[in-house]
């Protein structure tokens, strides 16, 4: 089975770091730990993966420009292939450039139950407030602090008498439970047949007049009573692979691409020249990309009347 691999950041112990990497050494993990990074070279997080055989990276962030520190983080993070990033610990906010570089693919976890007690002191603010139940949130890394989308929370009961400090113990036992499972869901998903033909589905039917049928035992679309532009298809010919099957503009620009990444791309079997095949499940898929070459190949088959009609709406 591939896996996602994931760079997690820290600053300081990384326990959640190390729930993450003991969870990925299950059999049914979604995920490989491939690099551990800490905007501090002392934190006690990087002599336990370098323990545990992870590659790691630190650079202090004491006297650099922020924007030059995030991008040498950002360099190390992509020299190890990582395809996603889990915050675990870390305790610098990112800024908006490096925030929109690993969009939807930048988790963190937060010790309250989201959309309550943003930023820091959470535990002191859920006793103040008299709060039943205290917990952890999963979510994704957005420019606004602690406001991305929620991917999982886990509560953990208040009990009389408890202190700041005995709250976030058992709240960071919540915290190890919970993100492996989060982190492993999301990223499993992007290696799933079912869930990726339904992102395909989704751009390709918000094409006008396109259909979906079944063509060749994959799932095909194209203009209703007309011409296809689009396949999915999955573990074809038990080839093992999910793509798309999109059309190009024939041999020229279907060899450059599979120079370009003979990984990703490939000559799709009997279907020629002019199409290509692009991988789908290798854990970092460009959706705008995928939208584009949809929307690309619809035109090439489209009737004038309707590509007209498409291109004066997107001019609106």
């Amino acid at each position: 089975m591939t896996r996602a691999r994931v760079a997690v950041l820290i600053s300081g112990s990384g326990t959640n770091m190390a729930a993450l990497l003991y969870a990925s050494r299950m059999e049914d993990a979604a995920y490989d730990i491939v690099l551990v990074a800490s905007n501090d070279p002392q934190a006690g997080g990087l002599a336990l993966a370098k323990a545990e055989g992870v590659p790691t990276f630190s650079l202090s962030h004491k006297g650099m420009d922020r924007a030059a520190h995030e991008d040498e983080m950002d360099a190390a993070i992509r020299a190890s292939g990582a395809t996603h990033v889990a915050l675990a610990g870390y305790m610098r906010v990112l800024g908006e450039d490096f925030v929109r570089r690993w969009e939807g693919r930048m988790l963190n976890i937060h010790p309250s139950l989201l959309p309550k007690y943003k930023g820091l002191h959470t535990h002191a603010r859920a006793l103040e407030a008299g709060d039943s139940h205290a917990g952890a949130t999963v979510h994704l890394v957005t420019a606004e602090l602690d406001a991305g989308e929620i991917l999982g929370q886990a509560k953990v009961a208040i009990l009389p008498g408890d202190t700041e400090d005995a709250l976030a113990k058992r709240v960071l036992i919540a915290e190890h439970q919970l993100y492996s499972r989060v982190l492993n869901a999301y990223v499993g998903r992007e290696f799933d047949a079912q869930w990726l033909s339904e992102q395909v589905r989704c751009h390709a039917m918000a094409l006008p007049g396109a259909d979906e049928v079944l063509s060749h035992g994959m799932v095909c679309f194209g203009i209703a009573g007309g011409k296809k532009f689009a396949y999915v298809s999955a573990n074809h010919h038990g080839d093992g692979k999910t793509s798309l099957l999109v059309k190009i503009s024939g041999a020229e620009e279907q060899a450059m691409l599979i120079e370009r990444d003979e990984n990703r791309y490939y000559r799709p079997a009997y279907f020629g020249d002019g199409w290509i095949g692009l991988r789908l499940d290798l854990g970092d898929t460009d959706w705008g990309e995928v939208a584009e070459r949809l929307a690309q190949s619809w035109r090439s088959v489209a009737p004038k009347k309707l590509a007209g009609i498409a291109g004066a709406l997107a001019e609106f």
